[in-house]
């Protein structure tokens, strides 16, 4: 199937006289009718569902379509992007383990990184994504045990080069993570180009209407875990806590990942995606294919709109041509990027929130990627934790402005950003 049939019929077939829409199991428990049939569930020697905080049927296939739009041979969902992020690195690191990130990465996930999951004892080196391949080799070290980047930066709009990123940890025996919540598997998949494991935030484009809270990882069931077993012994050894189950053994490339994942991290940790969430990312999906043709139209029209606007700096698109992105953005995302724009009003931090509150179309909101035009300074929000040289490095100015563009009438939006501007 292509991608816009994939977005429809994906993850879940009803059988005859069967619900046509992904019914909501909005239950914690499972019945069974004896406690051998519930105990081959616990010994992983059965599939099937018992408790909602591992496992919900809502849940897995929203996962399955999300799966399938990736490529990808399995795939859970969690209750945020964040928890994606998380679980998809603890899933094969520990205390004392080493972690490569790009620089340019959301600063949620960055504080993540270098702030809670160090107190963990997990180490990180965040490179220049542009770094030259001596410098990102430099950064490994025999500790190392993933690479993490995002497809499509946010709020920089930096687009990694997934391919040199993917040649790079794979010569080190080691998986690519790649955080693809920008572009959508409607205008990227990761996995074609190397990538390992995929996460997104649901919550943006998959969801699109400011409706429901999630994540999803995805794993390409590609990457030897025997090969390198010495590096992930959570996957090569056994589970003692499943009864001695070794993941890769049992599961295979396709399912050890995600299983463990599930048997693992959310049996301890418990971030699950409600039932109802999942649903309302399903209602999402079946429309993203439609939606992320005209995010990326409109935020090319808002681009050039701004490029030629005297009161605006800099304008920083990657699908607008002459972007130094826009080359290496054609080659992974040749049918668009995303909806997002970001920019510089002229005199700085001041001027920019004298525009933002002039907006009457655009609201300001932390949230961003979805139908509703929204607008963010992150210097003073999202990553108002990091200081002048950690904004820098991940390409995020004092004076920029993130400006999501919706799906309203395009006219409109720059009506509005035309009206702001001359407040300033």
């Amino acid at each position: 199937m292509e991608k816009e049939t994939k977005c429809i019929q994906a993850g879940y077939i009803p059988a005859n006289g069967e619900p046509r829409m992904i019914p909501i199991i909005q239950s914690t428990t499972f019945k069974y009718d004896t406690s051998e049939d519930m105990g081959k569930l616990f010994d992983l020697e059965a599939s099937g569902y018992f408790y909602t905080r591992l496992q919900n049927p809502t849940n897995d296939c929203v996962a399955a379509k999300i799966c399938a739009l990736e490529g990808g041979s399995a795939a859970m969902l969690t209750s945020s992007g964040q928890a994606a992020s998380f679980f998809a690195v603890f899933n094969i690191c520990g205390a004392g383990d080493h972690v490569i990130a790009s620089s340019a990465i959301y600063g949620g996930t960055y504080n993540l990184f270098n702030v809670t999951m160090r107190r963990m004892g997990i180490d990180f080196t965040f490179v220049d994504p542009e770094c030259s391949d001596d410098e990102l080799n430099a950064a490994f070290k025999p500790n190392t045990k993933a690479v993490f980047g995002e497809t499509i930066a946010n709020p920089a709009l930096t687009v990694l080069d997934i391919e040199r990123f993917a040649e790079a940890a794979h010569s080190h025996g080691v998986p690519l993570i790649i955080d693809n919540t920008f572009a959508t598997p409607v205008n990227c998949r990761p996995i074609e180009w190397g990538a390992d494991i995929v996460t997104h935030s649901t919550t943006k484009y998959m969801d699109g209407h400011d409706a429901s809270v999630g994540g999803c990882i995805v794993d390409s069931g590609k990457f030897d875990w025997f090969a390198h077993a010495d590096k992930f012994p959570g996957l090569t050894t056994p589970d003692e806590s499943y009864h001695g189950i070794t993941y890769a053994e049992k599961f295979g490339l396709e399912g050890a990942y995600i299983t463990k994942a599930t048997a693992q991290l959310m049996r301890d940790l418990g971030a699950i995606q409600s039932p109802q969430n999942a649903f309302y990312v399903n209602l999402g999906l079946e429309s993203l294919h439609v939606r992320m043709p005209r995010h990326c139209e409109n935020a090319l029209k808002v681009s050039e709109f701004l490029e030629a606007h005297e009161k605006i700096a800099w304008v920083n698109y990657p699908g607008l041509k002459g972007n130094r992105y826009y080359e290496r953005a054609k080659k992974y995302m040749p049918d668009g990027t995303c909806g997002v724009v970001s920019f510089g009003v002229r005199g700085g931090r001041g001027a920019a929130e004298k525009f933002m509150s002039g907006l009457k179309v655009a609201m300001i909101a932390t949230h961003v990627a979805d139908a509703h035009t929204c607008v963010l300074h992150p210097a003073s929000a999202t990553h108002r934790q990091m200081n002048d040289e950690e904004l820098m490095a991940a390409g995020v100015s004092p004076d920029l402005v993130r400006l999501s563009v919706g799906i309203e009438n395009v006219n409109d939006i720059i009506a509005d950003l035309k009206q702001a501007l001359e407040l300033v």
